[in-house]
């Protein structure tokens, strides 16, 4: 795996860090991982300096696959730490990442994966033998918690209003993915940006600060294709730092806010024609939670289209 570069953007992920590094570790040999602690404002970084030391004796428990621990993973040379300055947002933390990793001549391929994120065995490798010739690369993200339903297989764009979707979202783990034609973006939970595309398109772009950096940088993928690896499955806690919606609750007013400040920046860059129609769906959205009783989710979503008043996490 000597070809495949690993890039995991830590925030406030102290609680699911290890696990994440743990069967990430214990399915990668010999690929090229870095964590980037994006100026967490929690125990983050403590946490990865003692487990990488191996002082604290953790392991996973409760995971939905067997792992073999790694010990001492600093010790190993196995990962990369890098103790970000500040939090300039996920693009931002992954182009640190990228940087890091395409250093190294014989890395061809660099797979972005969240710290929230489980890896069963047979997931980077088949990451590393994959065809070359993408752009970016996608595999099934499931919910980490019975009954492991699927998540997203990769994503689409409503051009209208800038909404995302999550092509097979909800559906069993053993549906049959859907035809990589059908994405128009890949999941940054999960992707894998090939350095032929890093270097025709340039860093992930960080002006969104959190949201639709992957659906922005999609686009400039030119002819190369989206492509779709049945193997690379991983398993996804999701938001467990920010708040994104799950299948059972809604989202945090710091993720609505976030999401739909950056919804309407994508339309104003890519689809201007459309902001109108951008906007009303906002404010039909932002009624809507009003009217279930969540008015500081209303505001936020109001809050995030005007760009003004950020909420804390």
């Amino acid at each position: 795996m000597k070809n495949l570069g690993i890039v995991v953007v830590a925030y406030n992920a102290s609680d699911v860090i290890r696990d994440c590094l743990e069967t990430l570790l214990a399915a990668s040999d010999g690929a090229h991982v870095v964590v980037v602690n994006n100026a967490s404002t929690d125990n983050t970084w403590k946490v990865l300096e003692v487990w990488a030391e191996g002082r604290d004796g953790y392991a996973p428990e409760n995971l939905p696959f067997p792992i073999k621990i790694v010990s001492k993973p600093l010790q190993s040379d196995k990962i990369h730490l890098i103790n970000a300055p500040q939090n300039g947002g996920f693009a931002a933390g992954v182009n640190i990442g990228l940087k890091h990793c395409l250093a190294v001549p014989q890395i061809d391929r660099v797979w972005v994966v969240n710290p929230d994120t489980l890896t069963p065995l047979g997931t980077p490798e088949a990451i590393a033998s994959a065809p070359s010739g993408f752009a970016m690369m996608g595999g099934r993200i499931l919910y980490a918690a019975p009954p492991y339903r699927i998540q997203i297989d990769g994503g689409t764009i409503d051009k209208w209003t800038g909404v995302t979707g999550n092509l097979n979202l909800g559906a069993p783990r053993d549906t049959a993915p859907s035809a990589s034609d059908d994405m128009a973006f890949i999941s940054g939970a999960s992707m894998v940006a090939s350095r032929t595309f890093i270097e025709a398109a340039g860093p992930m772009p960080e002006e969104y600060f959190l949201y639709y950096e992957e659906v922005d940088w999609a686009l400039k993928r030119g002819n190369l294709p989206l492509t779709y690896c049945k193997e690379a499955v991983v398993y996804h806690h999701a938001g467990t730092a920010i708040g994104s919606p799950r299948l059972d609750a809604p989202p945090s007013p710091f993720s609505a806010y976030y999401k739909h400040r950056a919804r309407m920046m994508f339309l104003k860059r890519h689809f201007p024609a459309s902001v109108p129609v951008g906007y009303l769906y906002g404010v039909a959205k932002a009624a809507q939670f009003l009217f279930r009783g969540h008015r500081s989710l209303s505001w936020a979503i109001l809050c995030g289209m005007h760009g003004v008043r950020r909420p804390n996490p």
